[in-house]
């Protein structure tokens, strides 16, 4: 699967993932702290509340989930819409309550951003934004119409005008803040959740590619034997059986498609079994197999690897990581599709750093956002690119997104920038360049942290 295949999930289809049973756990609380708080304020404080329809309110709230309970399955997951007109519900059975006890005198106002929350947390932004219009609306209307609050000798409770102004206009502040708010935070989660998988997948399907080069060529190695015994018995059939055609045609039919058989093994295992040598390769062939898929598609590659200045001349080996290479791979990849006509690989490296650099002649990173590159799921302005330069793509950004999780997992370090368009600074004077820099000791398969052991191979075993 490659990353023009991935899709963020819409609002929508993360509403299913809400459980019924969370929705009904939810309201239970809100409906224990709701009776608390009628009871606390009429037994110890001894406001004049209108009991019965309190009581008649939250009873509506009791009911709806006696049925809800009954009626479906505790792993029911609700549709967007069914999910939009509980929270509702949940609103207009709080401002029935707030009605009836004081309207925006009543501190506990407060609570009407519990639903507002919920549904920016969890639904589609036009739930979120019918949600957020009832929460104002009724705000509104509560702060004009209500019952007023009274204590046991007559006395009404209430602040003044300007304070109620000032909590309504709090409240419907809240509202706004606290719902942009808690999407901006919710879609960003989700995105990164998303790239997150789509990192593993990536990384997953190369290790499988890895494995199963490992397997075949392991399988070519265990029957070189075998085969080698069905070529020599055909030989000597063949040999024997001169003065018999008809038999002497199979037998060399038999050779001749045991010659295959091993032919066709010794293709297939060309990328190495789990060979302790194939653990590491030499940091050119390491970017020679990363390139290698984006070689022919009409771009021109070039590669070159040189130590700077004082580094040993002779090349390191890599540990040869299914991360690196696919990391390496979607950077060229990038690159190739953006390019006009040429690309450049650089790799270069010291005694205490190895390096590769990216460069294309394309139209380099647009400027507004070279600072987000590496972020999920990140698109640009539409008026900003009129014709899509990749056809077939969606210019989500997670390929680069990809790229830098898997490269940085390795202990890579990434910069991205554009050419400054003097050729006389840079050889490759425009396009985007991408720098990839590991400490030497993280990626060293000889000298590093995690060198590779060399010694006899294990045997294959069923």
């Amino acid at each position: 699967m490659t990353q023009a295949h991935i899709r963020p999930l819409e609002g929508q289809r993360r509403a299913n993932w809400i459980r019924l049973r969370t929705m009904i756990l939810l309201r239970w609380v809100a409906i224990i702290g709701q009776m608390t708080a009628i009871t606390v304020a009429q037994v110890f404080y001894g406001l004049q509340l209108e009991i019965g329809l309190c009581y008649l309110a939250i009873g509506a709230s009791i009911i709806a989930n006696l049925i809800t309970s009954f009626v479906f399955p505790e792993n029911k997951r609700l549709p967007e819409t069914a999910n939009l007109l509980m929270v509702l519900f949940d609103l207009l059975q709080l401002a029935s309550l707030l009605f009836l006890t004081g309207g925006l005198h009543n501190p506990f106002a407060l609570l009407l951003l519990g639903p507002v929350t919920i549904s920016a947390a969890a639904l589609s932004l036009r739930s979120t934004l019918i949600l957020c219009g009832s929460a104002i609306v009724l705000v509104t209307l509560l702060a004009e119409l209500h019952l007023p609050l009274r204590l046991q000798s007559g006395m009404t409770l209430e602040i003044p005008q300007l304070f109620v102004f000032g909590h309504w206009l709090a409240l419907v502040i809240a509202v706004i803040f606290t719902s942009a708010y808690s999407r901006r935070v919710t879609t960003e989660i989700h995105s990164m959740a998303d790239a997150l998988a789509a990192t593993q997948m990536a990384l997953a399907r190369e290790q499988k590619l890895t494995d199963l080069g490992g397997v075949v060529a392991a399988a070519a190695h265990e029957l070189g034997t075998p085969l080698a015994t069905i070529k020599l018995a055909s030989s000597e059939l063949l040999h024997e059986l001169q003065d018999r055609p008809e038999l002497a045609e199979d037998a060399a039919l038999i050779r001749e498609q045991a010659d295959r058989c091993r032919d066709i093994l010794r293709d297939m295992g060309r990328a190495g079994k789990d060979d302790l040598h194939l653990h590491q390769a030499p940091f050119r062939a390491l970017i020679d197999e990363a390139a290698e898929p984006h070689l022919e598609r009409g771009k021109e590659v070039h590669i070159l690897a040189l130590p700077d200045e004082g580094a040993d001349p002779e090349q390191p080996a890599i540990l040869r990581k299914p991360e690196i290479i696919h990391g390496l791979r979607n950077l060229v990849q990038n690159a190739v599709d953006f390019a006009h006509a040429e690309v450049w690989i650089e790799a270069h490296w010291t005694q205490d750093e190895i390096s590769i650099r990216i460069i294309d002649d394309g139209p380099g990173f647009p400027p507004q956002v070279l600072g987000r590159i590496g972020d999920p799921f990140m698109r640009r302005r539409r008026a900003e690119r009129p014709q899509d330069p990749r056809p077939g793509y969606e210019g989500m950004g997670l390929g680069l997104f990809i790229a830098k999780t898997l490269l940085e997992r390795s202990g890579a370090e990434l910069r991205f920038a554009n050419g400054t368009g003097d050729p006389e600074i840079e050889v490759h004077s425009t396009g985007a360049i991408v720098e990839v820099i590991w400490p030497r000791r993280k990626i060293d398969a000889r000298t590093g942290d995690s060198p590779v052991q060399l010694g006899r191979n294990t045997r294959l075993t069923a």
